[in-house]
């Protein structure tokens, strides 16, 4: 696969991605890692959009994805259309919704007000996914908030933004939902789980956890998926560059880079 596909969500840096001088820094030193292209999400409110989509062209990096606030795709529609062809960026996802949607009647609600979003986005030509965690395979009645979602929906408005990790956190076969979502997926987040003594489930380096890696990017390739983004929420003291670095050459070890 083309290095070009291999990238990483911003979220991971987010702490260094406050201001517009370290935005400009932190893109810097991603790009030198060896991603080219990244996902935008966790960026300063300091952050013009110009100035950012300026920074992205001079460093030649693409933008694949972003993140957006549930919020801001009601209420601030035009405004996040704008933002996007000023980044040459198709795909935009939500991140994550409000506690009071995790529930049968939130997914109802979810779906009336999604499918104008995603009809508007659409007409513009740009696209939304759905970024799941594992809150989402909590069972209402014999299927859970996620498959309930992609049945529901027409997958041309509604895409999958799976991450990996979280289908294992919730009891899910990552490989398998790949494939259940198969078509619908242009982006992936690849993070992996690791196991501490004590039991506890962590975010890892891809390739330092125990996903089965060969399962999922072999899904990845029959499914269309067109970005692989790495993601790591939380780091534990390493610093996060180096983390990104550590997942980068394993997934070059694993010939997705």
């Amino acid at each position: 696969m083309s290095e070009s596909k291999l990238g990483v969500t911003l979220y991971t840096l987010r702490d260094f991605c406050q201001t517009t001088p370290a935005v400009a820094e932190t893109l810097k030193k991603v790009a030198a890692i060896g991603y080219k292209v990244v996902q935008l999400s966790g960026i300063g409110q300091a952050v013009d959009p110009q100035d950012l989509a300026k920074i992205i062209s001079d460093m030649g990096l693409t933008v694949a994805a972003t993140h957006v606030g549930w919020d801001r795709f009601l209420n601030d529609l035009d405004a996040v259309i704008e933002e996007h062809k000023l980044y040459n960026c198709t795909h935009a996802a939500v991140g994550c919704l409000p506690q009071d949607y995790w529930c049968a009647e939130g997914l109802d609600r979810f779906i009336d007000e999604a499918i104008p979003v995603a009809e508007k986005l659409n007409q513009a030509g740009l696209d939304f996914s759905y970024h799941n965690h594992s809150h989402e395979f909590v069972r209402y009645g014999e299927k859970t908030w996620l498959e309930m979602l992609y049945e529901r929906t027409d997958p041309k408005l509604i895409k999958a933004e799976l991450d990996v990790y979280w289908v294992q956190h919730g009891g899910g076969d990552p490989a398998a939902w790949i494939r259940k979502c198969a078509g619908r997926e242009p982006i992936l987040h690849l993070k992996d789980m690791l196991i501490v003594p004590q039991a506890e489930q962590r975010f890892a380096e891809i390739g330092e956890g125990n996903l089965n890696w060969p399962t999922i990017l072999a899904a990845a390739a029959e499914s269309g998926v067109e970005w692989y983004i790495v993601e790591q929420d939380d780091c534990f003291g390493r610093d996060p560059f180096e983390s990104l670095a550590m997942s980068y050459n394993n997934l070059k070890g694993m010939g997705l880079a």
